[in-house]
């Protein structure tokens, strides 16, 4: 129980652990648990104005702009979100590389997320279920599932592509996200020299 009955605040989504927080901090290099986010942008102005600002907004973004974060054996960047980009409220698209021998962090939220293999093989772990994917694969992470991702190839890096409609879940206030297991702070064995391409 939560201690809701006895009035007193349990621990859980709404009181989180303090350890979890100072795990967070341990993690700052990866902007997506460390700086402030726009979750969902105010949209404000006349309808008429609204429109044609949403009509005149770019549709093609270049991967290639945004930095890679994190390492060292996984990194990601975000390149379509409503933080990044004015044409999109309720979807966001990132790209994820891993190293060799690589894995990301263990974590659920309330979001399903369809990720498509654009190189590699690997597999994921689904509320404890193996699922091994390859490249031009589609997977889907369905709602509320705690999942990990793993690179198998002991030389190769592994890229994903995933979309996601996580900005319209958090607006309808459905944001619950835990992270399970934070990622490795050391290189995988064969991804010690492990750098992100710079073609993406």
């Amino acid at each position: 129980m939560t201690g809701l009955i006895e009035g007193i605040p349990g621990q859980g989504h709404n009181n989180p652990p303090e350890e979890g927080m100072e795990k967070e901090k341990e993690n700052q290099h990866w902007d997506r648990w460390a700086k402030k986010r726009t979750f969902v942008r105010a949209l404000e102005g006349t309808y008429s104005h609204l429109y044609k600002a949403l009509i005149e907004q770019p549709r093609v973004f270049s991967s290639k702009d945004v930095p890679w974060k994190g390492g060292p054996g996984h990194f990601g960047k975000s390149v379509i979100s409503p933080q990044a980009v004015n044409v999109t409220q309720s979807i966001e698209s990132h790209i994820e590389a891993y190293a060799p021998n690589a894995a990301g962090q263990k974590h659920g939220h309330l979001n399903s997320a369809v990720f498509y293999v654009l190189k590699g093989r690997g597999h994921d772990v689904h509320d404890g279920r193996h699922i091994p994917w390859k490249a031009g694969d589609v997977m889907i992470v369905e709602n509320g599932c705690v999942h990990q991702h793993f690179n198998d190839s002991p030389d190769e890096e592994a890229i994903l592509l995933v979309f996601k409609a996580k900005p319209l879940f958090l607006f309808m206030h459905l944001l619950f996200q835990k992270i399970v297991e934070w990622p490795p702070k050391v290189p995988p064995k064969g991804g010690e020299n492990y750098q992100p391409p710079a073609d993406i």
